[in-house]
């Protein structure tokens, strides 16, 4: 704990703000400071009486100058006003100088938590449940700009100030997506799955969830995630779907609208996915088009699944003739990566994953592909989870839906959709995209985009993770013949991703047959 960054602690009246601030700062050996207190001091008056006397506009202007003079130190813990953090200017100074967590409360609990408290300015008329109703409405918007939240409705003063120092442990992150209709966070917390139903209730989850996982995940992980939900007043149904690509079909999705339905889940309510990209991509599908669409949480729990098919909004599940050709775009409610659930992940899995980092350092972070490239020594997770994330948000906030700069994101995977398909969907996709992206080397050295050295390099650092680098034996005018079912064609010209350099592919859409065909034949070198 010896983070100089400040923690502030912000939320509406009621909610506990400057009993826990106080607890923690015991608890972690800092400096406390109580806002209210500081302003009530300099003024020499009690808020009341600057309300009253001067208007909230002064009090707003005092409060402004204590966040720029906290704003500037280091190593407290802060308990600001209801309303101070309302303020975009005040948001921005304090969320600079450092972790600012916001807790919440129904507002009858706030109602009842403040009832005779003579202290409170904002409430002053007939009716107060009214006006906490009103306000927390009129703050939603700015409280919903901090990404950490903690609900205090039904926890003790000591549990919402454990559960803050062990957020401020775990040192989330949070990274903002922006999309054609809003935005949405991906938020990264070591340990994070206890923290779910906190994240769903600040987005005003107002329904009973259902969790949908596999096999594998659920034993592992699905405990937490239900007593996370319940300890915030849920009540979730559970779907533990078989594991594996081979049961990404729409028979699966058919048998998960039932247990929807079962379930009575509305559109108040959400799909929360738990697991892999299989989990991610079939879950999605399913509250894509249940009851026109319900609101989705990926919370996914693999390394695949983290970097790639829990962000950018595509769902879609297989079909005979293809891979992921039955599909929509969805963006999600919100991603979480809990990263103490890859320390269960199996090393076929961790290695899938590593491909995908391996291809966010080829299309544009010449730097994460060098911290990769050679195999040793091993890099923070957390570092290049965040970095492949930030590779593939950059091209998916460019490009939503595909119409052009996206593609580069499914760089190797013509490639690897067809060896999938041969394969009977027994090759993992993270394997495939290996296998992918040495083709799409040698195919851009053959067309003289890229020297031989950058497709050794691409090789070589593949080769340095144990992916594999050599394709499955398939006849290539078969494998050719599957490259075709890709739903990134155009007509009936294929879009290849090739690399000219590391951090620089470009999109080639005008690739001769035999080219191909010959690239196939090849073996790697």
């Amino acid at each position: 704990m010896t983070e100089p960054r400040n923690l502030i602690i912000t939320g509406f009246m009621g909610t506990g703000k400057t009993s826990v601030a106080e607890r923690v700062a015991a608890g972690i050996g800092r400096p406390f400071v109580d806002m209210d207190e500081r302003i009530v001091e300099r003024a020499g008056r009690t808020i009341p009486e600057i309300f009253s006397q001067f208007g909230e506009g002064t009090f707003r202007q005092i409060e402004r100058g204590l966040c720029e003079e906290l704003g500037a130190r280091e190593g407290l813990v802060i308990a600001t006003g209801g309303g101070c953090l309302v303020d975009e200017r005040n948001r921005e100074l304090l969320m600079r100088s450092g972790w600012v967590v916001c807790l919440d409360c129904e507002a009858e609990n706030i109602v009842e938590r403040l009832r005779g408290d003579q202290g409170r300015p904002m409430l002053w008329g007939d009716s107060p449940e009214s006006r906490v109703r009103d306000l927390l409405a009129q703050r939603y918007a700015a409280y919903s700009q901090i990404p950490h939240h903690l609900d205090t409705t039904k926890r003790t003063i000591e549990q919402v100030s454990e559960a803050v120092i062990g957020l401020f442990a775990a040192q989330p992150e949070a990274w903002p997506v922006q999309t054609p209709t809003g935005r949405y966070n991906v938020h990264l917390i070591p340990g994070g799955l206890a923290f779910l139903g906190d994240l769903l209730k600040a987005q005003r989850i107002s329904s009973d969830p259902v969790v949908v996982s596999d096999e594998n995940v659920w034993p592992l992980y699905g405990a937490t995630v239900i007593e996370s939900l319940e300890i915030l007043g849920y009540r979730p149904a559970s779907v533990v779907l078989p594991a594996g690509e081979r049961h990404k079909t729409l028979e699966t999705v058919r048998l998960l609208y039932d247990r929807l339905i079962e379930a009575g889940l509305d559109r108040g309510g959400a799909v929360i996915a738990l697991g892999g990209g299989v989990v991610a991509d079939t879950a999605g599908f399913a509250a894509s088009t249940y009851l026109r669409g319900v609101r989705l949480v990926q919370v996914p729990t693999s390394l695949l699944g983290m970097i790639d098919a829990s962000v950018g909004g595509k769902v879609a599940v297989d079909h005979p003739r293809g891979k992921n050709l039955i599909g929509a775009f969805v963006e999600p409610l919100l991603v979480l990566l809990d990263t103490d659930t890859l320390d269960t992940l199996p090393e076929i899995e961790r290695q899938a994953g590593l491909a995908e980092i391996i291809k966010a350092g080829v299309i544009a972070d010449p730097d994460l592909f060098a911290m990769l490239e050679g195999g040793a020594p091993r890099p923070e997770m957390r570092e290049i989870i965040g970095r492949a994330l930030q590779v593939k948000i950059d091209v998916v906030e460019e490009d939503p839906y595909e119409q052009g700069r996206r593609a580069v994101l499914n760089l190797g995977h013509t490639f690897a959709h067809a060896y999938e398909v041969l394969e009977g969907y027994g090759l993992h996709h993270g394997l495939a995209v290996s296998i992918g992206m040495v083709k799409a080397a040698l195919l851009a050295e053959a067309r003289g985009l890229c020297s031989p050295e950058t497709r050794a390099r691409i090789v070589a650092a593949l080769r340095a993770h144990g992916l594999p680098v050599d394709a499955p034996e398939h006849d290539p005018e078969m494998v050719y013949e599957a490259m075709h079912a890709d739903k990134k064609r155009r007509g009936n010209r294929l879009r290849y991703i090739l690399p000219r350099a590391i951090g620089d592919v470009v999109i080639d859409g005008d690739v001769p047959d035999d080219q191909v065909i010959e690239v196939l034949r090849r073996e790697t070198p």
